[in-house]
């Protein structure tokens, strides 16, 4: 497949603008980079995707997501709103997640990976709960994944809280399904835990001692976290999970609000990283991670959504303006830190997962996942100032076109292999249900 008559933004090292240039893609990869007049002449038989001038760019990245979350939108909690974010966990997420049937992880699932394609978001890492629906549930993720043509690693999440059966049905989940992924091109697996303040010592080192790789987990979201781990302990989350091995360069530390100085320090020691979710924080109100300097001191901080839309570049919208609010100080949380965590850091994290080519760059040899974007600047668009541009010009209902591994996923803004209107209906027929179960 060519794609001509684009303008590429390459986000390579350095990044290009490159005007009326053309992708040759074959099978997953792209192979080619160069003039449209070019590589027209050298593949007159290709098939051809003409941009029509729109940008192209690499397929968005997140770093840390929850399809299971998708059917509490428009969910009311009964009785007074939550006073804090242990209260929300208790009131929302630990009872609508064991409202949820198989069915129900499917579609959710289903229903966030249309949203995906939609805003041009091609690689996810998610971390799932479903304590009354555990067995195959990765599976049947994975399956949906599958169908919408996307790239995503798979967790389930450990946790005590549900009893010692679902924890150790949660332990096979994740053994189970990382070998079972094994050699899948658009799939990988991680091993889920939930926090610090839902694991006993006991669970933590049965993990360790199963699993020998990384783990992805919720660290310090909110001060609770802190005190559990304290009061079970005598340490802070961070040194309690590194003391059960828990961290490392394949372990994903999620949140990290309220990590102190020491903590921070054995993130960045044994290579743990970190994800920010700025508009899960925001809406939790637990505070206000300090990423730049998390950044600054070579803590590899990456962005993430937790459940919030997949269109990225709202997460990268809501972290430009979250930290200027926070510290009040409009110096706060530049395009260029922004970048760093969306492009660089996402990128690379991706690529722990799917090694195989580079993710996250319009280059030779890297996988084929590219974005159209309609976007019409009224000021000069440069390399430098491109990400004010995102921040301030573009909207996900731009993307007109999704492309994962080589794939056509959505073309002039319709989708092409998943049916938006079947699998809205289902999901609102099985939402209800399952909130008359989350009311019980």
């Amino acid at each position: 497949m060519l794609i001509t008559n684009a303008t590429l933004i390459t986000w390579g090292e350095p990044n290009q603008i490159l005007p009326d240039h053309a992708l040759y893609i074959e099978g997953d990869r792209i192979r080619e980079v160069g003039p449209s007049t070019s590589l027209r002449a050298a593949h007159p038989d290709a098939e051809v995707l003409d941009a029509g001038g729109q940008y192209a760019l690499p397929g968005n990245i997140c770093a840390h997501t929850h399809f299971y979350g998708a059917f509490a939108r428009g969910m009311a909690i009964p009785g007074d709103a939550p006073k804090d974010f242990p209260e929300i966990l208790e009131r929302l997420w630990w009872k609508l997640d064991k409202a949820l049937t198989i069915d129900d992880v499917k579609y959710s699932a289903l229903v966030c990976l249309i949203d995906a394609v939609k805003h041009g978001t091609t690689t996810l890492i998610d971390h799932h709960a479903s304590p009354n629906a555990i067995d195959g549930s990765l599976d049947v993720i994975a399956d949906a994944v599958d169908q919408a043509g996307l790239r995503a690693c798979l967790c389930y999440e450990v946790t005590d809280r549900d009893g010692p059966e679902r924890t150790r049905a949660g332990i096979n989940e994740n053994l189970r399904f990382i070998k079972a992924v094994q050699g899948r091109p658009n799939l990988a697996a991680t091993f889920g835990l939930h926090a610090s303040l839902s694991l006993s010592a006991e669970t933590l080192d049965a993990c360790r001692a199963e699993h020998a790789g990384g783990f992805h987990i919720h660290v310090a979201e909110h001060e609770a976290d802190e005190y559990d781990s304290v009061k079970r302990s005598g340490l802070r989350a961070v040194d309690r999970l590194y003391r059960h091995g828990i961290l490392g360069p394949q372990s994903i530390a999620a949140h990290c609000v309220h990590i102190d100085a020491r903590e921070a320090g054995l993130l960045r020691e044994t290579g743990t990283w970190v994800t920010h979710q700025p508009r899960s924080n925001m809406n939790n109100a637990v505070g206000a991670a300090e990423i730049e300097g998390l950044l600054r001191s070579g803590i590899k901080v990456c962005l993430g959504n937790d459940g919030f839309s997949n269109a990225m570049w709202e997460e990268w919208k809501a972290a430009y303006l979250y930290h200027k609010a926070a510290h009040r100080d409009p110096r706060r949380g530049g395009g260029y830190t922004i970048t760093e965590m969306a492009i660089d850091n996402n990128a690379a994290l991706a690529g722990q997962f799917f090694p195989a080519a580079p993710i996250g760059v319009l280059a030779p040899g890297a996988f084929a996942d590219v974005i159209l974007v309609d976007y019409h600047p009224i000021t000069p668009l440069t390399a430098g100032n491109l990400p004010w541009h995102i921040l301030f010009g573009f909207e996900p209902s731009a993307v007109t076109a999704t492309i994962a591994a080589g794939k056509v996923l959505m073309k002039d803004r319709r989708l092409l292999f998943l049916d938006e209107a079947e699998i809205t209906a289902h999901s609102r027929e099985l939402a209800v249900k399952a909130w008359e179960r989350y009311t019980r």
